[in-house]
């Protein structure tokens, strides 16, 4: 297949037209890493496509879709969990009513509200626009997005959300408005995603936070293997 291309400053990336499919993730640029593809949509079917081929979308509100496959790929496998003993205190008080997949909206619509930094720690602004916040509430509806949710005296204080396909999971985003609220949902996330055989966790970029659950970074192929087996079971 032949693709149209933007020109940047580093090399060249495909530009998306409404029926092309993303190009070979050989083509990721290295700088901005793992830049593969401008343009189209985020109809289910591209998302679905996207995920399955290793792409997620990231971008700004009022710029073009940005599709990416970084390399290396921060992922959790949910066997290597890691829980901090103050966690687990937290854990053991339980002072959440923990929800599953009941109010997908107001979690994504939290997330959206929560302050992005960018490489270098200065203030990005949201990646989770309307049009994000649509196309992935018609994937919970399809079954495919998910959420866990920590509530307090009825009122949404902490979650995350993501896309499970198959034995895959590609966590999304995660906020919190009481402490410990959005970590009490993620472990709740990944024990729920072991009770359903999940053999890894996309979490996309490295963060501390993550990594003190004990994700780690994997290269890109490595990333694609377990992809290809996971999304078939």
């Amino acid at each position: 297949m032949s693709y149209a291309y933007y020109q940047l400053p580093n090399g060249r990336v495909a530009s998306l037209e409404e029926d092309c499919d993303f190009p070979p993730l050989a083509r990721a640029l290295k700088e901005p890493n793992g830049l593969i593809a401008i343009g189209g949509d985020l109809s289910a079917k591209r998302l679905l496509s996207a995920y399955q081929h290793g792409i997620f979308p990231w971008y700004s509100e009022g710029e073009p879709v940005m599709w990416w496959s970084p390399s290396p790929r921060m992922v959790l496998f949910p066997d290597e969990l890691k829980i901090s003993n103050s966690l687990k205190k937290t854990l053991k008080k339980q002072p959440f009513e923990v929800r599953f997949n009941t109010d997908f909206r107001a979690v994504m619509a939290a997330c959206s509200n929560t302050p992005r930094l960018d490489k270098n720690n200065n203030p990005a602004g949201t990646w989770i626009s309307p049009e994000m916040i649509e196309a992935y509430c018609e994937l919970n509806r399809l079954g495919y997005a998910i959420s866990m949710e920590s509530w307090l005296d009825n009122q949404l204080v902490g979650g995350c959300y993501g896309i499970k396909i198959g034995r895959m999971f590609y966590g999304e985003s995660m906020f919190h408005h009481v402490t410990d609220a959005s970590k009490v949902a993620f472990v709740h996330l990944v024990k729920y995603l072991q009770t359903q055989n999940v053999g890894l966790i996309d979490c996309q970029m490295k963060t501390p936070l993550l990594a003190s659950f004990g994700g780690r970074e994997i290269e890109r192929d490595q990333f694609m293997q377990h992809l290809k087996l996971l999304t078939r079971s």
